[in-house]
């Protein structure tokens, strides 16, 4: 038989609850009992028929597996050229809402100098019959000449950028011409005793 005894600790057993042990009567020691094993247990036992069986695919899954694997590389590129337009076209549609709203709130005058600069645009495609270059020199060059003369500020700015980036082109092409003239102008070496040929 057990033996039911108490033991606490001495002062504690007002505030804890006591703790109560069961001892084994006859004094000996028993042997302790094997574990189990996780697969003698029916908690953990695996059921012996699955409980969901998946369905075969049919014949529209098979076509729907086939058109998908065909349209992969496609989507993926369509994917990447979005990923590129998008913010070119986020830009744009911002532009666009500005120039809508500098419109809707344009300065004095605004239409008049914008329909003479239009003009001298359609007087340069009149003026420059015959040659493509002509059609392309001189509508550009009346509009800018008389667009600088309406917004004078802004013809300087865009002249001493556009200058700039003109000057350092040419800098650039002068250097790289240089650069070949000077090793097609140099005299071979050979490579017995470096003598000149």
């Amino acid at each position: 038989m057990f033996k039911v005894t108490g033991g606490a600790m001495p002062g504690a057993a007002r505030v804890l609850p006591l703790v109560w042990a069961a001892e084994a009567t006859d004094g000996g020691e028993k042997e302790p009992a094997a574990p189990l094993k996780l697969d003698d247990l029916s908690l953990y036992s695996a059921p012996e028929k699955p409980l969901y069986v998946e369905p075969a695919a049919g014949q529209l899954e098979e076509h729907v597996a086939t058109l998908r694997k065909l349209v992969e590389p496609y989507t993926g590129w369509c994917q990447v050229t979005y990923g590129k337009l998008k913010p070119k076209m986020e830009k744009l549609v911002q532009s666009g809402n500005d120039s809508y709203v500098y419109l809707q709130n344009h300065p004095k005058d605004f239409y008049a100098r914008a329909g003479i600069i239009g003009f001298t645009g359609v007087l340069g495609l009149f003026l420059a019959r015959g040659s493509r270059v002509k059609k392309l020199i001189y509508p550009a060059g009346l509009m800018t000449l008389t667009a600088s003369m309406y917004y004078p500020e802004e013809a300087v700015t865009i002249a001493r950028s556009t200058g700039d980036a003109v000057y350092g082109y040419a800098v650039r092409g002068f250097a790289a011409v240089s650069a070949y003239k000077q090793q097609t102008h140099h005299p071979m070496m050979t490579s017995v005793g470096d003598t000149l040929l």
